[in-house]
């Protein structure tokens, strides 16, 4: 069944059209990545959706209701939450300061909520009292998921999670985003590093200049000439479903 819809999205930056109507679709308990260069739009499609940027077409359905143009505090108490390129953690707060801003929809933050979130990241769990600041990146990426998943959401929106970590950290957020999914939440990934996308997603779609230009499943793209040529430095032929312009 689909949770997310999205028809013919366009997002413009003033005069200058970012996104040029794409569609796409992900499924209840999917994993679906959005793989991409620089510029390609990605970015832009997560905030268009999340309620941070207005949509100047297009349709985008959560669940079956219309969300395009509500406010993102509103998604969140529908079930939609994204965790930004680049953390956005409060430094000078602790880690439990960091996760209870998580839960800021709620009336109250319960110890059920931060006892389950500290039960999946047992490491947030040692330093929940340790400035947030001094954690390592890959901590503070786990403080980021954490602090999204304080309200249960039924889809996680992920915008480059391994950014600037080191190799070894970026397989540990990758099994981390497959836990997450096998506990029931859907994930829509935007991330550079195609080759672990690709491994840890089910469907995947590339974007080039704010069109979808290849959909297909993360083991096809994987073999795709075009795309091991563009994201994977390696060209072996293979076929997928391609989408015009």
């Amino acid at each position: 069944m689909t949770l997310l819809d999205v028809r013919d999205l366009r997002t413009a930056y003033g005069a200058i059209e970012a996104l040029h109507g794409i569609s796409f679709r992900v499924d209840r308990g999917e994993i679906v990545a959005l793989l991409g260069a620089n510029g390609a739009g990605k970015t832009t499609t997560l905030r268009t959706i999340c309620g941070l940027l207005a949509p100047r077409g297009g349709t985008v359905t959560f669940d079956g209701r219309r969300i395009d143009g509500l406010r993102a505090h509103l998604l969140v108490r529908l079930g939609l939450t994204m965790v930004p390129e680049g953390r956005w953690i409060f430094g000078v707060m602790t880690v439990e300061e960091n996760l209870r801003l998580g839960a800021y929809a709620e009336r109250r933050v319960s110890r059920e909520a931060l006892d389950r979130v500290f039960t999946q990241f047992p490491r947030l769990a040692e330093r929940r009292g340790q400035l947030a600041g001094t954690l390592s990146g890959g901590e503070q990426q786990m403080l980021a998921m954490a602090r999204a998943l304080m309200t249960r959401p039924r889809l996680l929106l992920l915008d480059e999670p391994s950014m600037g970590l080191a190799p070894v950290l970026v397989r540990g957020i990758f099994q981390t985003i497959a836990e997450i999914n096998r506990q029931g939440t859907t994930v829509l990934l935007v991330e550079q590093n195609a080759n672990a996308a690709l491994r840890l997603a089910r469907r995947a779609y590339v974007l080039e200049t704010g069109r979808i230009a290849l959909e297909g499943l993360g083991a096809e793209l994987a073999r795709n000439e075009a795309v091991r040529r563009a994201y994977l430095g390696v060209g072996v032929g293979s076929s997928v479903q391609q989408r015009p312009g």
